[in-house]
């Protein structure tokens, strides 16, 4: 499945920038929009039982598809105790992963899809802090345009979990931004239950869609059916850029289909 080139403005990973929005860049953010804290920031997990936290890196590299390369940042999430954790999307830096991981047994890496900047360090943080890679294979074909020699470790499938300490992640599907597109929830983190949305939910919008192996309709039903069915004050944790809520995103389904980004 192939779709149209890139929507004017978008590098083919978030949602397409608002220029109203642009405008007042260095403004105060609204609530909505607020940040986690860069780099080693924990974020507090008040409904786990034990000491279960979150905690974000943010990195910096390229992501290229279709010919095209684009300078991005992503969010690492890395979910665990004192003991033992899960990577989610270990994007650019393995040193900065390695260190953040600390010497913790490493249950599972996990990737939410396989465009470049997501996967493209993988491999060499695999290798350092060991844990295997697991993908939904329905994203092989663009894991091989990474690794065209090398498979990944296993498969993740909708309704897969994954436990590290007091908390379960649970795989939910979500194509769109690519065939193999996939969520986490945790209902068990934060205040009100965490979604690691990938590259599928974003604050202010669905991922993009405009480049190969994306869809526009496959995004906005996933996040409709799977994503937006979830508690209003679930933080949803992004792969870019800053988080948001279900209950902040979800007034503005219409809109979404009427600009179609």
């Amino acid at each position: 499945m192939s779709a149209p080139g890139p929507t004017p403005g978008s590098t083919g990973e978030g949602p397409v920038p608002d220029p109203a929005a642009a405008a007042h860049d260095g403004d105060a953010l609204p609530a909505r929009q607020r940040t986690y804290p860069d780099d080693h920031g924990a974020v507090p997990i008040r409904r786990a039982t034990g000491p279960v936290r979150v905690e974000r890196l943010v990195t910096a590299g390229t992501f290229s598809l279709d010919g095209g390369t684009w300078e991005v940042e992503n969010n690492v999430w890395i979910v665990g105790d004192d003991e033992q954790c899960v990577v989610l999307d270990p994007a650019h830096d393995p040193q900065k992963v390695v260190e953040a991981v600390a010497g913790r047994d490493v249950v599972a890496i996990l990737l939410t899809h396989a465009h470049d900047d997501h996967i493209r360090s993988v491999k060499e943080v695999a290798g350092q802090v060991g844990g295997d890679i697991h993908l939904h294979p329905a994203d092989t074909m663009l894991w091989e345009q990474v690794y065209p020699h090398t498979a990944f470790d296993a498969e993740l499938a909708d309704g897969d979990e994954f436990t590290v300490g007091a908390a379960t992640l649970t795989v939910l599907h979500t194509p769109g931004h690519s065939p193999g597109s996939v969520c986490f929830s945790a209902p068990d983190l934060g205040e009100s239950g965490i979604l690691f949305s990938g590259d599928t939910l974003f604050a202010g919008g669905p991922g993009a869609t405009g480049r190969s192996y994306s869809d526009f309709p496959t995004i906005v039903g996933s996040i409709r059916d799977r994503l937006l069915t979830l508690p209003p004050a679930t933080e949803v944790l992004t792969g870019h850029g800053d988080t948001t809520t279900i209950g902040a995103e979800a007034p503005h389904l219409q809109e979404w289909i009427d600009r179609g980004h």
